[in-house]
């Protein structure tokens, strides 16, 4: 959970110093919750690409969340080569590289919410499938199973007032906390927007961090590769602030 007050209400406080400056603190801290994933089966499965477009138009929002965004989770560490499991499948399963690739620049990020993008999915795969003139299908490899999964909060412990609390906990909290502020925070409040950059806009009272961090899109690389673009921007904000 992170607690924040709106923006007409934040009192944000000089206290102490730090080699002579003074230190930005907000009124309410940031708290770091990490998360864990609950998976359930949902017993459909395609075996080319012409089901797996029927399926897609059958089976709930959340497993369209499943495989396009809680599949950052599933590989924190290592970034993939296609950023969802509709792709991945395709590729590796199918070996239709051209639809995997088309699948791969569908960009969650750019649009808003799962319905359009469960739209856009369906809408590739069936301009794919109008020019091929035999459906691609697995030969040798495994078909593809719909899941769906609920998210699980696990609170960290970690409590930060200023930013220089904030950066030192990124750098080490469980990966898994960043997915949740980064990816569960825009399905959970249903905006284009982080539970980092809300905290440090509205909170820290810093916008221009706040829209640097707003920008960096999470469907690109891993969450491991999330971390260090945050950090570099506020190590960039801070090298600034000891420099006025």
């Amino acid at each position: 959970m992170v607690v924040w007050r709106s923006a007409q209400n934040i009192t944000v406080v000089m206290i102490g110093t730090a080699g002579g400056r003074e230190v930005r603190k907000a009124d309410q801290p940031f708290c770091f919750t990490g998360s864990s994933e609950l998976r359930e089966i949902l017993g459909k499965e395609a075996e080319d690409e012409k089901r797996l477009v029927e399926l897609l138009e059958e089976v709930p929002l959340g497993s369209i969340y499943y495989h396009t965004h809680t599949y950052f989770l599933r590989h924190s560490n290592v970034e993939q080569l296609y950023p969802n499991d509709f792709a991945q499948w395709v590729a590796m399963e199918v070996r239709d590289h051209v639809l995997a690739e088309r699948l791969a620049v569908v960009d969650p990020f750019e649009l808003q919410g799962l319905e359009p993008l469960k739209e856009e999915l369906i809408s590739v795969i069936d301009d794919h499938l109008s020019r091929t003139p035999i459906v691609p299908r697995v030969i040798f490899g495994k078909p593809f199973h719909f899941n769906q999964s609920r998210i699980l909060e696990v609170p960290t412990g970690l409590e930060v007032w200023t930013l220089q609390e904030f950066r030192n906990a990124l750098s080490d909290v469980d990966v898994s906390a960043i997915y949740f502020h980064m990816f569960e925070a825009r399905h959970r409040l249903g905006r284009r927007e982080s539970d980092f950059s809300t905290w440090i806009g509205e909170s820290l009272e810093m916008p221009e961090l706040a829209g640097k961090l707003r920008a960096i899109n999470p469907y690109r690389g891993s969450l491991e590769r999330h971390r260090s673009a945050l950090l570099t921007v506020c190590d960039e904000f801070l090298e600034k602030e000891r420099s006025a």
